[in-house]
C-alpha cells in the first residue's frame, strides 16, 4: 500500500462516516456504505467532497481508484487519473 493510499484511507476513516467501512483493496480504496445511501447523491459530490478533505494531504499525488458499494449498486471514481484512464475511460 503506498503512503497516499494509506493517508487517504486514514482522512475518510476520521471523517466520522457512521456505518461506512473503508479499507484497501490493492491499488484502490474500497467504500462499504450503509444500503440506505443514495449514491446518485455520493456520485455527483464526491469531486467537491474530496477537493475539501484533501487539504490535508500533502504528499504527491498519485492515481488512485475509489470503489463505492451501498449493497446495491457499485460506483468508482479515479482520483489524478492517467493517460490511461482518460483515453480509455477505465
Amino acid at each position: 500500500m503506498s503512503a497516499y493510499q494509506q493517508k487517504w484511507i486514514d482522512v475518510l476513516s476520521g471523517a466520522g462516516l457512521n456505518g461506512w467501512k473503508i479499507e484497501p483493496q490493492g491499488k484502490d480504496i474500497y467504500v462499504e456504505m450503509p444500503n440506505v445511501t443514495d449514491l446518485k447523491v455520493i456520485r455527483d459530490n464526491l469531486p467537491q467532497t474530496l477537493a475539501a478533505v484533501s487539504l490535508d494531504i500533502t504528499l504527491p499525488k498519485e492515481r488512485l481508484k475509489f470503489i463505492f458499494h451501498n449493497g446495491h449498486e457499485t460506483f468508482e471514481y479515479i482520483l489524478n487519473p492517467t493517460e490511461y484512464d482518460l483515453e480509455k475511460g477505465d
